[in-house]
């Protein structure tokens, strides 16, 4: 059992109390996976607000926005349990979900990149961007290669360890905003660069199997 497939675990267990009483009360995949989209435009707003309207103590906002990314995971985790559990797996819940998460990713990566950039952050925002295309060439190369019908999952820096570290990284930037030794907004660019620089590699990883999968399935030419 790899490390992902033990948390994936440890974390069901906290949660499945809740999932069972979301069951129990009607609440369908398709509203908690909507309701993480929506905490993600939240956060993104958060950011946006904080660059627009304060002067003072923006890191601060940034943390809550990173609170409020973590916290939105959990409904990513929730709403293949509920329809697993719940007996309400459905192709078009499969295509809704995918499609949600991508815009997540986007709008939480654009309100970073913003944030970046309006601070004065130029730099640093080239790096929230080269994160967000290693995150959505991830997720593509592996839908693409599900639609040629290659199984892809190989690669570390998948979907939930992007959002863990952005959003860890921002709610700590949030919380240590008082440092003095540094610049406090390197604890959020050093996870950025950490997805940036594994994402893509993934992404690549991703390429490479499906090219030796493909070999393997090819006749032989004699």
């Amino acid at each position: 059992m790899n490390y992902r497939d033990y948390l994936q675990k440890l974390i069901y267990k906290i949660i499945n109390p809740v999932v069972h009483g979301m069951i129990k009360i009607g609440i369908t995949p398709n509203f908690i996976t909507t309701t993480g989209f929506l905490l993600n435009v939240v956060a993104a707003g958060v950011l946006i607000y904080a660059c627009m309207y304060c002067e003072y103590g923006e890191l601060a906002y940034l943390g809550w926005a990173g609170g409020i990314i973590l916290f939105a995971g959990l409904f990513d985790m929730m709403d293949g349990r509920v329809a697993r559990v719940g007996n309400m797996s459905s192709t078009f819940g499969a295509l809704y979900d995918s499609v949600l998460d991508r815009y997540s990713e986007l709008i939480t990566f654009f309100g970073i990149c913003y944030y970046l950039l309006i601070k004065g952050y130029f730099l640093y925002s080239v790096i929230a961007f080269v994160a967000l295309i290693g995150s959505l060439m991830v997720s593509y190369v592996r839908a693409r290669a599900e639609g040629l019908g290659i199984e892809c999952k190989v690669g570390f820096m998948q979907r939930p360890e992007r959002v863990v570290l952005t959003s860890l990284g921002a709610l700590f930037c949030g919380i240590f905003k008082d440092v003095t030794l540094f610049d406090p907004i390197l604890i959020l660019v050093f996870p950025l660069a950490f997805v940036a620089l594994f994402s893509n590699i993934t992404a690549f990883m991703r390429v490479n199997h499906c090219r030796r999968v493909m070999m393997q399935n090819e006749p032989k030419k004699y």
